[in-house]
């Protein structure tokens, strides 16, 4: 066996490569038809310490499409560019956060074009 290098790793699915648009689409896809609420929040930092982060706008609670949520990761992303942006994904039964996902980086070339 052989230890994986050193390397920064941020939210659920860091090991993995980064997502394309289709597969942020399914992972959003995935919050609304669990039926938990989606939510955008961004920070300027990925800190493991960092435990607050900022939310963008409210929860949304009435999101029927994975457009909705992308449309406004997308103006997000217009607002704090240079800003790490998650989707979270909360279950109102267990009243907390149960998924979450990285979908910017600071200085990430091309971009989501939802």
């Amino acid at each position: 066996m052989q230890t994986l290098p050193k390397e920064r790793r941020y939210e659920t699915l860091s090991y993995l490569p980064p997502l394309s648009d289709a597969q942020i689409a399914k992972q959003v896809q995935y919050i609304i038809n669990q039926g938990y609420i989606p939510a955008i929040e961004f920070n300027e930092t990925s800190e493991p310490t960092e435990c607050f982060w900022t939310m963008w706008k409210l929860p949304l609670f009435g999101a029927r499409s994975t457009q909705e949520v992308l449309a406004e990761v997308q103006g997000c992303r217009q607002q704090y560019p240079s800003c790490y942006i998650r989707v979270v994904g909360f279950d109102n039964v267990k009243q907390c956060q149960v998924l979450s996902f990285i979908v910017h980086k600071p200085g990430q070339s091309g971009g989501y074009r939802y």
